[in-house]
């Protein structure tokens, strides 16, 4: 009897273990890159840069190479988007309007206001919210391997904001 179960005992890992080589045989191991997700700000970096990080990133591609903005630090690569440029602006305005009396800065932001509100979407293109010299449509063309022309008709798409 106690011979019995000593053979059962040896056996039985033995045979679990030759079921995980034929498994690992049948099935050899899938090679998957390393995976660089976009950049998204939590709560505590400000509502504006995280709600621009869920919207701009709500897929959760996964790219083989750095993505924009990855490095320590950065927050957010929206830093120079209309919508962030007018929250800085009216920001910097209310905030410093003892010290700074300039009337520029009151119709700048006056300007993107109304340039907001009267926007119909045909003349507000998505090349308007990004700034010059961008790394959007470097990253569409390398990391995302999208063609010049693609990445160009992408930029000067029109962009409706009542709608959006």
């Amino acid at each position: 009897r106690f011979q019995f179960q000593l053979l059962i005992e040896v056996a039985w890992p033995l045979f679990i273990f030759f079921i995980l080589i034929s498994v690992r045989l049948s099935y050899p191991p899938y090679e998957q890159h390393e995976c660089h997700f976009p950049n998204k700000a939590m709560p505590s970096a400000g509502t504006l840069p995280w709600i621009q990080g869920i919207i701009c990133n709500a897929n959760n591609p996964c790219f083989r190479y750095p993505t924009p903005g990855e490095s320590p630090g950065v927050v957010g690569n929206f830093n120079a988007s209309i919508v962030s440029r007018l929250f800085s602006d009216a920001r910097r305005l209310l905030l410093y309007s003892q010290q700074d009396t300039s009337i520029k800065d009151v119709q700048k932001v006056l300007g993107k206001l109304r340039k907001l509100g009267n926007s119909s979407g045909l003349d507000l293109k998505l090349r308007d919210f990004l700034i010059d010299n961008e790394t959007f449509s470097d990253f569409l063309h390398h990391n995302v391997s999208m063609p010049s022309s693609a990445v160009e008709e992408l930029l000067d798409t029109g962009i409706n904001l009542q709608r959006v």
